[in-house]
């Protein structure tokens, strides 16, 4: 069995400003996510579509653009992945209702994983 594409998100510099331009450009509904300050869930508002993240980077940096994949065991996902020569970046986090984590590829790509 396979693991969907379950979240996305984009953070910068700029939360506020960020959040207003996926909000006005694409129509997304921004709600507050009450465990990351700043941080907001994108409700695209399409039957079948995926919701995502706008918000501050995480380390003060440039930010990023990712996706998140959906696993039942972020642990046994994160081993996995170092094993074929990924990287652990952070986590797993838990966030009340979700847990998350994320890793690069051999190639440097952030990606992310959750497990809700």
């Amino acid at each position: 069995m396979g693991n969907p594409v379950a979240f996305f998100e984009v953070v910068g510099g700029d939360a506020e400003a960020l959040q207003g331009f996926y909000g006005d450009a694409f129509g997304w509904q921004m709600q507050p996510f009450d465990p990351i300050p700043g941080y907001t869930v994108a409700r695209t508002g399409v039957e079948g579509g995926i919701s995502g993240g706008v918000g501050a980077a995480y380390d003060g940096g440039s930010g990023h653009a990712t996706f998140y994949i959906g696993v039942t065991d972020l642990d046994e996902a994160l081993g996995k992945v170092e094993s074929l020569g990924g990287r652990r970046v952070m986590g797993p986090i838990d966030a009340g209702s979700l847990s998350f984590a994320l890793f690069t590829d051999p190639e440097g790509h952030l990606v992310g994983l959750l497990k809700a």
